[in-house]
């Protein structure tokens, strides 16, 4: 009998005090009505706000087994966030995605489904392919983000639809050994990642998805994080 799926969720977190409860709660109810086992790290930068005080809070409700605490001393990068969950995940399957609801737990099964009829070692969530979609932006943001996956479509070829986003499930031994490999540490982590699986010969599929805006807090994308990308986008052309 081949043993039982077990899928850890790295959350990092930075200033997410009203909405990690709500997330916790949506990820839990979805894991336990489709009867799977799982595990949530919350990777919390010394958020001023109180986020670590609500995350303990919730591990005492949810129990330790399930709500893992990995803090870290300051704000040090989306990309070392995700190495540093990982390295306490015990799952064999690795769910990455944001604590504000643009990534509604809803598609986990979805994305589930679709990893264990095909067999891939990463399935992404799409904004941009089949009945996915974005809600709550304006134009200019829209435009942003389509600006940034259609330069990257066009110089690194990656043959995803939305290099930019964030909610994805890898197999473990896939995303250690593709981690390994990737030298970004903030916004374009998530791109490189991809970019060099799919170099690597990993196969991927994409699960359509509704990004939603954040419900509370601010967009921590700003116009640094913009050049970091197109920096990044010119360093995978040169490096991959």
């Amino acid at each position: 009998m081949a043993p039982k799926d077990k899928y850890t969720v790295i959350l990092p977190t930075y200033n997410e005090r009203r909405n990690l409860p709500i997330i916790i709660w949506l990820l839990n109810r979805t894991f336990t009505e489709n009867k799977l086992d799982y595990e949530i790290i919350i990777v919390d930068d010394a958020s001023p706000d109180g986020t670590i005080e609500i995350a303990q809070q919730l591990q005492k409700l949810y129990n330790p087994k399930h709500i893992l605490l990995r803090p870290r001393p300051g704000k040090l990068g989306l990309g070392t966030a995700y190495v540093h969950g990982l390295k306490s995940a015990t799952g064999n399957f690795v769910i990455i995605m944001d604590a504000d609801f643009s990534h509604h737990p809803k598609f986990l099964p979805s994305m589930i489904a679709t990893q264990k009829r095909t067999g891939c070692d990463i399935v992404t969530g799409t904004r941009y392919a089949g009945d996915g979609g974005v809600y709550g932006w304006d134009l200019k943001r829209k435009l942003v983000s389509r600006g940034a996956n259609l330069v990257a479509d066009t110089v690194l070829r990656p043959g995803v639809s939305d290099l930019t986003g964030s909610f994805r499930l890898y197999k473990k031994s896939v995303l250690e050994t593709v981690m390994a490999k990737t030298e970004s540490k903030g916004y374009t982590f998530q791109m490189e990642l991809m970019t060099r699986a799919v170099g690597m010969g990993y196969r991927v599929e994409e699960c359509p998805i509704s990004f939603v805006d954040r419900v509370y807090g601010e967009s921590k994308l700003g116009g640094e994080e913009i050049v970091e990308y197109l920096k990044g986008v010119l360093s995978l052309w040169v490096k991959v």
